[in-house]
């Protein structure tokens, strides 16, 4: 799991939303990161519909904290997405080691999570003024794809 990206979901609270990007990292071969607590069980039934059969070919781990993530991976860069970051995503140079950490759906990151994270690796996706926020999957499913795409689609069929 060192050599792929990872997404790495902070308290994720909805389980469609979690779901969905349970499908596309399977899709993708982006291991997946869940960082407690979480809004649900990870046997939901309503996670399980929306991921559908992917959850079998999906890497999923769950973890105490996102200080527990990081010992685990202390030399992966954790890249953050959050409506305050001052990059944009079309602007970020990815790496196949980064975790591409994303916020809950009714807070987003922690001041104390962003705070810990060098500025130049919070970056945001464009949207039009007096936007609040996007849906997480979405937001998951555009940086991923952004960021597989410049490092030229490792593993997938042409």
């Amino acid at each position: 799991m060192t050599d792929t990206l990872h997404v790495v979901l902070h308290q994720p609270e909805i389980p469609p939303n979690t779901g969905n990007i349970i499908r596309l990292c399977a899709n993708t071969g982006v291991a997946l990161h869940l960082i407690e607590p979480l809004g649900f069980e990870l046997d939901d039934v309503r996670l399980k519909r929306a991921g559908l059969d992917y959850h079998e070919f999906a890497s999923i781990q769950s973890w105490e904290s996102l200080g527990h993530y990081q010992q685990e991976f202390p030399n992966r860069r954790i890249v953050a997405i959050e409506t305050s970051g001052q990059r944009l995503h079309a602007e970020f140079d990815f790496q196949s080691t980064d975790s591409l950490l994303f916020g809950s759906e009714t807070s987003g990151l922690p001041a104390t999570v962003l705070d810990g994270l060098a500025r130049e690796n919070v970056m945001k996706l464009p949207m039009l003024p007096n936007s609040r926020s996007l849906n997480l999957s979405n937001a998951v499913a555009v940086v991923v794809y952004e960021a597989w795409g410049r490092l030229g689609y490792p593993g997938a069929s042409r």
